[in-house]
């Protein structure tokens, strides 16, 4: 049967897909718009499949923050070029994620992913628009944080950090917070805290100091010492609480939180990005 230009446009008002695509499909269904739709869904699908392997480096970061500053709830929504990342449709959809998110109190990116998004699975609505825009797209990090303060630090596009304090919210706190946010997004400790770090980690950490000392020809008996002491530099160099203050060297970042009001202190972050 003849397909209509009234029926491409009608297809492509409810898919989105482009005008030849929406043509074919039509050809395929014999004109049944219900059909085409099925069928564009499905080339979404493989679409998905086809790039699952590809690498997500672009995208944006998303926030939110209650009027408490109480809870902060971050999501990056990763594709794989920067014209798709500044695309609306693609911003809206990660706009949507989050309220859907924040709506639902979902916990993890799995969560967000079971939710519905305008009456679709949040999983189809992403598989439509990669098909949309012949790129893959994926939830590329999560977090949903509440405590007595939590502040949100956005570095540009692509990075968000949330800061959990011990201590309510007030301008202080909260600066206080947005500047560990920016340590915590430029110098990516592993840690809050020596205590934190996986203790396999410190091994393997220890016997690379071990080997590095070996092979300067440093005496057996004196490695264990030299490995003692590189594993301390990394856990200083690499965990939140005891790297210096990138806006004041002479403070570690617990001696400065500790001086901006007494018996403050940063109880957990969270680093959530796009992969960039």
């Amino acid at each position: 049967m003849a397909i209509t230009a009234k029926d491409v446009k009608e297809l492509r008002t409810i898919t989105g897909a482009g005008m030849m695509d929406c043509k074919k499909a039509l050809q395929e269904a014999e004109g049944d718009i219900d059909k085409a739709v099925e069928i564009l869904r499905k080339k979404g699908q493989k679409l998905a499949a086809k790039r699952a392997d590809r690498e997500t480096t672009e995208g944006q970061v998303f926030v939110y923050s209650s009027a408490d500053n109480s809870k902060s709830v971050a999501l990056a929504f990763a594709c794989e070029t920067e014209p798709v990342s500044v695309n609306e449709e693609f911003a809206a959809l990660g706009q949507k994620l989050l309220e859907a998110a924040v709506a639902a109190d979902a916990q993890t990116a799995e969560e967000v992913l079971a939710l519905e998004i305008d009456g679709v699975p949040a999983t189809e609505a992403i598989t439509s628009l990669t098909a949309k825009m012949g790129e893959k797209m994926e939830i590329s990090g999560y977090a949903n944080v509440s405590g007595a303060a939590v502040a949100a630090y956005k570095h540009g596009s692509a990075i968000v950090v949330l800061v959990e304090l011990s201590e309510a919210a007030d301008d202080a706190v909260l600066e206080a917070g947005r500047n560990v946010g920016m340590q915590v997004a430029a110098m990516r400790p592993i840690a809050l805290s020596e205590a934190d770090v996986d203790t396999s980690l410190v091994e393997k950490e220890k016997e690379i100091g071990m080997e590095r000392a070996r092979q300067e020809g440093k005496p057996e008996h004196i490695l264990e010492r030299i490995a003692e002491g590189y594993v301390k530099k990394f856990l200083k160099e690499n965990t939140l609480l005891n790297q210096e203050y990138v806006k004041e060297s002479s403070q570690t970042v617990k001696a400065y939180v500790a001086s901006v009001k007494p018996g403050l202190e940063v109880k957990s972050f969270h680093r959530v990005s796009t992969g960039k």
